[in-house]
């Protein structure tokens, strides 16, 4: 009776030994499958995450960044605790006690997949594991992926601290608008630095990681707060937080940036311009854009704020004078369609939405305003940042060709400023348009060389071409300096007489007759004379004596150009350089 019962045991010991045997034999070969071709895990000890480069003014603040991934790179001894606790509630609160993957979690994700049929695919990773999906591993949920993952998971384990782990997730991690990494998120949604976050707002960043989409602050708010109120309950579990923080702070509205709440940290720079916009520029000539974008650099400029402004100043005047003078309206050339004109709530946001300058302030910052209905004598519009409908009176277009009726119509969106009286007070708006001739503006320093103002046309948000550094025009009488120069450097002295007289030069386009810009011919003159009345004739005669050769090598020198073409009529100027360029070579 005995024996069939003990032989019964013993297959099933066999059995059970033998399927034990089976299995972490099949369980070596999947981990030797799969883990002999990984990525080496030892780079993310040296890892150094693509972060923001910043450009500061001569006084310390901030005025431009540049980024691919907007990320402000923290070390995990300067994130505060309260954040690590909101997302290792959220993420993975067996965070410090497994080593690498939760074999609880990855079984019940298998239980739910299989109840669901595969419709219900959830995943089960830890942060490490997550670590290593987002720096070694596609982002795919295959089986496959999954055990490379925790095969990465437990070797990084072995080699970096839970801090070190923790570090590196928080900086990677996505949160949406761009945000790369808490330090930036914080900012995003807040405007706050990470030691400033509530429990409640560090619970609304860890509510982010598994899809920032599907959590918008706006679109799905409420979906948002259910999943904040979650990870807050999740950390008062934990024990992260008392049951009476853990009330007070659930009972907080989710706020944000996006929602009006907080000012966005944007309000906060000045719109970019052309000098930031030349730092860029050449910086990723010298370093490369990957290098700019993702290095962090950090660039003093040495632009003079206060300079820079009265440039600005002083290009778009004048500009606006040429352009007035014509007496035309071209206006921005967009439209807004007529069912929106009825309602400001209708025109306000679609007026919002559209792409014109934002950026010009000449004697009052230029707004974006939409023809309502144009007049004989006023025509009525709507203002973007103005409530209710403002006007335009008939004086102040004397400068234009027609009436309203003939120039405008509803819809025409175009720019306006305020004009005040003397009290300080609006007194009615004034329609404005972006010139059509564009120009540039340059201040160095003649001791430094720095650049302390640039102005590469009327308004940056209109056209990002710079014409102080990428427009190639002709100097004109501006180089014969460096022809004199270059004479009285060859033994030549102010004194020494230049004969101002008919020339005629031949080249391979024809006999060439240079003249004088009043048409007349002066006789034998002192050199000093010719660049005093900036004379044609004696500055072509002086080069052909001293040699196109040496001049060029002058004009080279002084950074004037890299190359230039050895003809007498560049002499005068005619080939073509930047105006940095120029005033480089005076300074």
């Amino acid at each position: 009776m005995l024996r069939p019962i003990l032989s019964l045991l013993g297959t099933v010991f066999s059995l059970i030994t033998l399927a034990v045997v089976i299995v972490g034999l099949s369980l070596g070969a999947v981990l030797h499958i799969y883990g002999k071709d990984l990525p080496s895990h030892e780079s993310l000890a040296n890892y150094t995450p693509p972060t923001i480069s910043r450009i500061y003014s001569g006084e310390g603040r901030i005025i431009d960044e540049f980024a691919q991934e907007r990320r402000l790179f923290t070390p995990a001894a300067d994130i505060p605790d309260l954040v690590k606790q909101a997302f290792i509630s959220a993420e993975d609160k067996n965070f410090y006690i497994h080593g690498g993957y939760d074999a609880l979690g990855i079984a019940s994700a298998l239980v739910d997949a299989v109840k669901s049929r595969g419709r219900n695919v959830r995943g089960a990773s830890t942060i490490t594991q997550q670590v290593m999906k987002n720096f070694l591993l596609s982002g795919d949920r295959q089986m496959e992926r999954k055990i490379k993952e925790i095969i990465l998971a437990t070797r990084i384990e072995e080699t970096l601290s839970k801090e070190k782990i923790l570090e590196l997730y928080l900086n990677e991690i996505f949160l949406g608008q761009n945000s790369y990494g808490v330090a930036a998120a914080a900012q995003t949604y807040f405007n706050k630095n990470l030691r400033d976050l509530a429990p409640h707002e560090a619970a609304m960043l860890a509510s982010m990681p598994k899809a920032p989409s599907d959590y918008h602050p706006v679109r799905q708010k409420e979906r948002l707060l259910e999943r904040r109120n979650f990870v807050l309950r999740e950390m008062w579990e934990n024990g992260y937080l008392s049951q009476a923080e853990y009330e007070a702070e659930r009972a907080q509205p989710l706020r944000s940036v996006q929602n009006g709440d907080f000012t966005p940290f944007s309000a906060e720079l000045p719109p970019r311009d052309y000098f930031t916009d030349e730092i860029r520029r050449q910086l990723s000539l010298e370093f490369g854009e990957g290098e700019f974008f993702t290095g962090g650099l950090s660039v003093r400029a040495t632009i003079d704020p206060d300079m820079q402004v009265h440039a600005a100043r002083a290009l778009r005047r004048q500009l606006e004078a040429y352009d007035r003078g014509q007496g035309r309206w071209r206006g921005t050339g967009l439209k807004l369609p007529p069912e929106v004109l009825g309602n400001e709530a209708d025109w306000g946001p679609a007026l919002a939405a559209l792409v014109v300058p934002r950026d010009i302030d000449l004697d009052g910052p230029w707004r974006p305003a939409v023809v309502l209905e144009p007049g004989d004598q006023a025509m009525r519009i709507g203002i973007e940042g103005i409530e209710g409908v403002q006007e335009v009176p008939r004086k102040d277009i004397s400068w234009l060709r027609g009436d309203f009726n003939a120039t405008f119509a509803p819809g025409d969106v175009v720019h306006v400023r305020a004009v005040n009286d003397d009290s300080g007070a609006v007194s009615h708006w004034s329609l404005r348009q972006v010139p059509e001739v564009q120009g540039g503006f340059m201040a160095m320093d003649v001791n430094t060389g720095r650049v302390i103002a640039m102005q590469g046309g009327f308004s940056y948000q209109a056209s990002v071409f710079n014409r102080a550094t990428q427009a190639m025009r002709q100097p004109g009488s501006a180089f014969k300096p460096f022809v004199y120069a270059a004479a009285l450097d060859s033994g030549y002295s102010p004194a020494t007489i230049v004969v101002d007289a008919p020339i005629e030069i031949n080249t391979p386009q024809g006999l060439w007759r240079p003249r004088n810009s009043s048409n007349k011919f002066y006789g034998p003159t002192p050199l000093r004379t010719g660049i005093e009345q900036s004379r044609n004739l004696m500055t072509i005669r002086l080069a052909q004596e001293v040699g196109m050769d040496v001049v060029a090598a002058y004009a080279e020198r002084f950074g004037v150009y890299e190359r230039m073409g050895q003809f007498l009529a560049n002499s005068l100027g005619s080939e073509e350089t930047t105006l940095y360029n120029m005033v480089a070579a005076y300074a």
